[in-house]
């Protein structure tokens, strides 16, 4: 049976939305991720960030096997629909290479317009 609580969701066509994680002390974006709707009723219900994995095709918790949590303090759904944003406390780095976030040291400078 569908979950009636994500009927306003616009899903793509692969049955994902994207998830903006943002540290809720900071205010620091920290990462870019996805989740279908197993994902995030189990977000939901378990308070721990939870999300659909592309590469592996599953679900995945993170920080299962890092111990690096996203403990869920609120989600919430942009004006279309079709963006979630996690607001979450971090514990440790939350990028897989070991950063702070999925963007530190990942800059692309702008080009230099001053003359």
């Amino acid at each position: 049976m569908p979950d009636t609580r994500f009927a306003e969701l616009a899903f793509d066509d692969r049955g994902l939305v994207p998830v903006v994680v943002q540290e809720t002390a900071t205010r620091e974006v920290l990462m870019l991720a996805w989740a279908d709707a197993e994902a995030l009723a189990l977000t939901l219900e378990t308070g721990r960030a939870t999300y659909w994995s592309r590469s592996r095709q599953e679900i995945w918790v993170k920080g299962a096997t890092s111990g690096h949590v996203q403990e869920v303090v609120a989600v919430r759904t942009d004006c279309d629909g079709d963006t979630l944003l996690y607001e979450v406390r971090q514990t440790g780095p939350a990028c897989h290479t070991g950063t702070a976030t999925c963007f530190t040291g990942r800059e692309i400078r702008a080009h230099d317009h001053a003359s």
